[in-house]
Protein backbone atom coordinates (compact mmCIF):
# COMPACT_ATOMS: atom_id res chain seq x y z
CA UNK A 1 0.00 0.00 0.00
CA UNK A 2 3.00 2.01 -0.19
CA UNK A 3 1.98 3.72 -3.66
CA UNK A 4 -1.36 4.94 -1.82
CA UNK A 5 0.40 7.11 0.33
CA UNK A 6 2.01 9.12 -2.24
CA UNK A 7 -1.41 10.69 -2.93
CA UNK A 8 -1.71 13.08 0.14
CA UNK A 9 -5.66 13.52 -0.61
CA UNK A 10 -8.21 11.43 1.63
CA UNK A 11 -11.04 11.60 -0.69
CA UNK A 12 -11.70 10.63 -4.21
CA UNK A 13 -12.77 13.79 -6.57
CA UNK A 14 -16.05 13.55 -7.83
CA UNK A 15 -15.19 15.21 -10.89
CA UNK A 16 -12.92 11.65 -12.31
CA UNK A 17 -14.84 9.09 -14.17
CA UNK A 18 -14.00 6.92 -11.55
CA UNK A 19 -14.53 9.16 -8.24
CA UNK A 20 -18.25 9.94 -9.65
CA UNK A 21 -19.13 6.43 -10.56
CA UNK A 22 -17.45 5.36 -7.11
CA UNK A 23 -20.11 7.56 -5.17
CA UNK A 24 -23.11 7.09 -7.84
CA UNK A 25 -22.79 4.26 -9.99
CA UNK A 26 -22.93 1.92 -7.57
CA UNK A 27 -25.46 -0.39 -5.87
CA UNK A 28 -23.69 -0.75 -2.11
CA UNK A 29 -24.22 3.52 -2.91
CA UNK A 30 -27.59 3.42 -4.77
CA UNK A 31 -28.86 5.68 -1.50
CA UNK A 32 -26.80 8.39 -2.03
CA UNK A 33 -27.97 8.58 -5.91
CA UNK A 34 -31.61 8.46 -4.53
CA UNK A 35 -31.17 11.47 -2.11
CA UNK A 36 -29.44 13.50 -4.66
CA UNK A 37 -32.13 13.27 -7.11
CA UNK A 38 -34.85 13.39 -4.69
CA UNK A 39 -33.61 16.58 -3.42
CA UNK A 40 -33.15 18.05 -7.08
CA UNK A 41 -36.64 16.72 -7.78
CA UNK A 42 -38.89 16.10 -5.29
CA UNK A 43 -40.49 19.02 -4.59
CA UNK A 44 -42.75 18.68 -7.75
CA UNK A 45 -41.93 15.63 -9.40
CA UNK A 46 -43.26 13.33 -6.08
CA UNK A 47 -40.19 11.05 -4.02
CA UNK A 48 -38.40 8.59 -6.04
CA UNK A 49 -38.67 5.03 -3.81
CA UNK A 50 -36.30 2.73 -5.84
CA UNK A 51 -33.45 2.91 -8.86
CA UNK A 52 -32.46 0.52 -11.08
CA UNK A 53 -29.04 1.30 -13.04
CA UNK A 54 -29.77 0.89 -16.57
CA UNK A 55 -26.94 -0.02 -19.78
CA UNK A 56 -25.14 2.90 -19.95
CA UNK A 57 -23.80 2.62 -23.93
CA UNK A 58 -27.57 3.23 -26.23
CA UNK A 59 -27.38 2.53 -29.92
CA UNK A 60 -28.85 3.98 -32.92
CA UNK A 61 -31.71 2.51 -35.02
CA UNK A 62 -28.49 1.51 -37.63
CA UNK A 63 -24.71 1.00 -37.45
CA UNK A 64 -24.39 4.35 -39.11
CA UNK A 65 -26.35 6.54 -36.05
CA UNK A 66 -23.96 7.61 -33.79
CA UNK A 67 -24.17 6.28 -30.47
CA UNK A 68 -24.81 7.74 -26.47
CA UNK A 69 -22.82 6.57 -23.73
CA UNK A 70 -24.46 8.18 -20.49
CA UNK A 71 -22.15 8.08 -17.20
CA UNK A 72 -25.59 7.23 -15.15
CA UNK A 73 -28.69 5.94 -16.76
CA UNK A 74 -31.47 4.58 -14.38
CA UNK A 75 -34.65 4.34 -14.14
CA UNK A 76 -37.63 4.32 -10.95
CA UNK A 77 -40.73 2.19 -10.23
CA UNK A 78 -42.84 3.97 -11.77
CA UNK A 79 -40.40 3.87 -14.94
CA UNK A 80 -39.71 7.45 -15.23
CA UNK A 81 -35.95 7.94 -16.78
CA UNK A 82 -32.73 9.55 -15.33
CA UNK A 83 -29.21 10.48 -16.84
CA UNK A 84 -27.08 11.90 -14.41
CA UNK A 85 -23.75 13.84 -16.21
CA UNK A 86 -20.70 14.88 -14.87
CA UNK A 87 -19.64 17.36 -17.60
CA UNK A 88 -16.03 18.19 -16.99
CA UNK A 89 -15.24 20.50 -20.01
CA UNK A 90 -17.12 23.31 -21.68
CA UNK A 91 -18.41 21.76 -25.33
CA UNK A 92 -19.73 24.64 -27.96
CA UNK A 93 -22.56 22.63 -28.31
CA UNK A 94 -23.08 20.79 -24.85
CA UNK A 95 -27.01 21.86 -24.92
CA UNK A 96 -27.27 20.08 -28.58
CA UNK A 97 -25.68 17.14 -26.97
CA UNK A 98 -27.89 16.82 -23.51
CA UNK A 99 -31.12 17.48 -25.74
CA UNK A 100 -29.79 14.62 -28.47
CA UNK A 101 -29.06 12.27 -24.96
CA UNK A 102 -32.64 12.74 -23.81
CA UNK A 103 -33.70 11.16 -27.14
CA UNK A 104 -32.23 7.93 -26.18
CA UNK A 105 -35.15 7.06 -23.65
CA UNK A 106 -37.75 8.54 -24.78
CA UNK A 107 -37.30 6.50 -28.34
CA UNK A 108 -36.65 3.37 -26.55
CA UNK A 109 -39.79 3.63 -25.28
CA UNK A 110 -41.69 2.62 -28.48
CA UNK A 111 -44.12 0.05 -28.46
CA UNK A 112 -44.71 -1.90 -31.13
CA UNK A 113 -48.29 -2.59 -32.27
CA UNK A 114 -51.44 -0.68 -31.04
CA UNK A 115 -49.23 2.41 -28.85
CA UNK A 116 -50.92 5.49 -28.01
CA UNK A 117 -47.84 7.68 -27.63
CA UNK A 118 -47.92 7.61 -23.66
CA UNK A 119 -44.33 8.37 -21.96
CA UNK A 120 -42.60 8.26 -19.13
CA UNK A 121 -40.76 11.23 -17.79
CA UNK A 122 -37.41 11.92 -18.46
CA UNK A 123 -34.77 13.74 -16.78
CA UNK A 124 -31.73 15.08 -17.82
CA UNK A 125 -28.91 16.16 -14.39
CA UNK A 126 -25.89 17.71 -15.46
CA UNK A 127 -23.51 18.51 -13.21
CA UNK A 128 -21.00 21.24 -14.82
CA UNK A 129 -17.31 22.12 -14.16
CA UNK A 130 -17.88 25.13 -16.07
CA UNK A 131 -20.62 28.11 -16.53
CA UNK A 132 -22.30 28.76 -19.69
CA UNK A 133 -21.13 32.17 -21.09
CA UNK A 134 -23.73 33.64 -21.48
CA UNK A 135 -24.71 33.66 -17.80
CA UNK A 136 -21.45 34.06 -16.53
CA UNK A 137 -21.96 37.41 -14.73
CA UNK A 138 -24.80 36.20 -13.07
CA UNK A 139 -23.01 34.89 -10.00
CA UNK A 140 -25.89 33.91 -7.67
CA UNK A 141 -27.69 31.85 -10.86
CA UNK A 142 -25.98 28.42 -10.79
CA UNK A 143 -28.91 26.17 -10.87
CA UNK A 144 -31.20 26.28 -14.10
CA UNK A 145 -34.31 24.34 -14.01
CA UNK A 146 -35.52 23.77 -17.84
CA UNK A 147 -38.71 22.26 -19.36
CA UNK A 148 -40.83 23.33 -22.10
CA UNK A 149 -42.80 26.16 -21.32
CA UNK A 150 -45.38 29.02 -23.58
CA UNK A 151 -42.90 31.93 -24.02
CA UNK A 152 -46.04 34.27 -23.42
CA UNK A 153 -47.47 33.15 -20.37
CA UNK A 154 -44.22 31.12 -19.33
CA UNK A 155 -46.96 28.28 -18.13
CA UNK A 156 -45.17 24.56 -18.76
CA UNK A 157 -46.32 22.87 -21.50
CA UNK A 158 -44.91 19.40 -21.05
CA UNK A 159 -43.82 18.61 -17.73
CA UNK A 160 -42.43 15.23 -19.27
CA UNK A 161 -38.80 16.26 -20.09
CA UNK A 162 -36.95 18.28 -17.66
CA UNK A 163 -33.16 19.06 -17.40
CA UNK A 164 -31.43 20.72 -14.32
CA UNK A 165 -27.33 21.78 -14.70
CA UNK A 166 -25.66 22.98 -11.95
CA UNK A 167 -22.63 25.23 -12.52
CA UNK A 168 -20.54 24.19 -9.48
CA UNK A 169 -17.64 26.97 -9.95
CA UNK A 170 -20.54 29.30 -8.86
CA UNK A 171 -21.30 27.40 -5.71
CA UNK A 172 -19.06 30.13 -3.50
CA UNK A 173 -20.63 28.94 0.22
CA UNK A 174 -18.26 28.27 2.77
CA UNK A 175 -19.15 25.10 4.94
CA UNK A 176 -20.96 27.82 7.88
CA UNK A 177 -23.26 29.33 5.16
CA UNK A 178 -24.70 26.22 4.35
CA UNK A 179 -28.62 26.62 4.93
CA UNK A 180 -30.50 23.32 3.40
CA UNK A 181 -29.82 19.95 2.03
CA UNK A 182 -29.06 21.47 -1.88
CA UNK A 183 -26.44 23.47 -0.28
CA UNK A 184 -25.03 20.47 1.55
CA UNK A 185 -25.11 18.51 -1.70
CA UNK A 186 -23.32 21.20 -3.63
CA UNK A 187 -20.52 22.00 -0.99
CA UNK A 188 -19.10 18.30 -0.95
CA UNK A 189 -19.76 17.77 -4.73
CA UNK A 190 -17.46 20.91 -4.83
CA UNK A 191 -15.21 20.41 -1.94
CA UNK A 192 -14.82 16.98 -0.99
CA UNK A 193 -11.37 15.74 -2.99
CA UNK A 194 -9.89 19.29 -0.76
CA UNK A 195 -11.34 18.22 2.80
CA UNK A 196 -9.60 16.20 5.46
CA UNK A 197 -12.42 15.74 7.91
CA UNK A 198 -16.04 15.92 7.48
CA UNK A 199 -17.23 18.61 8.72
CA UNK A 200 -19.39 18.90 11.86
CA UNK A 201 -21.83 20.78 9.82
CA UNK A 202 -21.81 17.32 7.91
CA UNK A 203 -22.91 15.15 10.18
CA UNK A 204 -25.67 13.68 8.83
CA UNK A 205 -25.92 10.02 7.91
CA UNK A 206 -26.38 10.18 3.81
CA UNK A 207 -22.80 12.54 3.99
CA UNK A 208 -21.02 10.47 6.52
CA UNK A 209 -21.69 7.70 4.04
CA UNK A 210 -20.37 9.83 1.22
CA UNK A 211 -17.14 10.53 3.01
CA UNK A 212 -17.01 6.84 3.74
CA UNK A 213 -17.55 5.74 0.21
CA UNK A 214 -14.66 7.97 -0.71
CA UNK A 215 -11.82 7.22 1.26
CA UNK A 216 -9.10 6.51 -0.88
CA UNK A 217 -7.25 4.26 1.79
CA UNK A 218 -10.72 1.80 1.61
CA UNK A 219 -9.85 1.14 -2.00
CA UNK A 220 -8.64 -1.88 -3.28
CA UNK A 221 -5.25 -1.72 -5.22
CA UNK A 222 -7.29 -2.40 -8.26
CA UNK A 223 -9.34 0.50 -7.24
CA UNK A 224 -6.35 2.62 -6.80
CA UNK A 225 -5.11 2.07 -9.91
CA UNK A 226 -7.99 2.79 -11.94
CA UNK A 227 -8.65 5.95 -9.86
CA UNK A 228 -4.85 7.50 -10.62
CA UNK A 229 -5.38 6.65 -14.45
CA UNK A 230 -9.03 8.74 -14.13
CA UNK A 231 -7.15 11.27 -11.90
CA UNK A 232 -4.42 11.84 -14.36
CA UNK A 233 -6.61 11.87 -17.21
CA UNK A 234 -9.37 14.41 -15.54
CA UNK A 235 -6.04 16.64 -14.94
CA UNK A 236 -3.99 16.25 -18.23
CA UNK A 237 -7.40 17.45 -20.14
CA UNK A 238 -7.52 20.42 -17.80
CA UNK A 239 -4.41 21.43 -18.58
CA UNK A 240 -5.25 21.04 -22.42
CA UNK A 241 -8.05 22.85 -21.77
CA UNK A 242 -5.89 26.21 -20.40
CA UNK A 243 -3.08 25.32 -23.28
CA UNK A 244 -5.67 25.77 -26.36
CA UNK A 245 -7.28 29.07 -24.63
CA UNK A 246 -3.97 30.74 -24.52
CA UNK A 247 -2.74 29.30 -27.69
CA UNK A 248 -6.22 30.34 -28.83
CA UNK A 249 -5.61 33.89 -27.62
CA UNK A 250 -1.71 34.46 -29.14
CA UNK A 251 -2.45 33.09 -32.48
CA UNK A 252 -6.32 34.69 -33.20
CA UNK A 253 -10.11 33.60 -33.27
CA UNK A 254 -9.09 31.38 -36.54
CA UNK A 255 -6.28 29.20 -35.23
CA UNK A 256 -7.90 29.48 -31.75
CA UNK A 257 -10.62 27.47 -33.27
CA UNK A 258 -8.86 24.83 -34.86
CA UNK A 259 -7.07 24.31 -31.88
CA UNK A 260 -9.99 23.97 -29.82
CA UNK A 261 -11.27 21.66 -32.20
CA UNK A 262 -8.23 19.23 -32.04
CA UNK A 263 -8.81 19.76 -28.36
CA UNK A 264 -12.36 18.29 -28.36
CA UNK A 265 -11.24 15.34 -30.28
CA UNK A 266 -8.20 14.40 -27.45
CA UNK A 267 -10.92 15.10 -24.57
CA UNK A 268 -13.64 12.64 -26.36
CA UNK A 269 -10.70 10.32 -26.98
CA UNK A 270 -9.40 10.41 -23.44
CA UNK A 271 -13.10 10.11 -21.82
CA UNK A 272 -13.28 7.10 -24.26
CA UNK A 273 -10.44 5.21 -22.45
CA UNK A 274 -11.29 6.23 -19.06
CA UNK A 275 -15.04 4.89 -19.56
CA UNK A 276 -13.07 1.62 -20.74
CA UNK A 277 -10.92 1.72 -18.08
CA UNK A 278 -13.66 2.14 -15.43
CA UNK A 279 -16.23 -0.09 -16.70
Amino acid sequence: MAEKDRLKDKYIDPFTDFGFKRLFGEDCNKELLLDFLNELLHKKEGKIVSLTYLKSEQLGRSEEDRRAIFDLYCENEKGEKFIVEMQKTKQTFFKDRALYYSTFPIVNQAIAGDWNYELKAVYTVAILDFVFDEDKNDLNKYRYDVMLTDIATHKIFYDKLKFVYLEMPKFTKEVDELDTHFDKWMYVLKNLKRLDNIPDKLREKIFEKIFEAAEIAKLSKDEYEQYIFSLKAYRDYKNSIDTARDEGKAEGRAEGEQERLKLQQRIAELERQIKKQTE
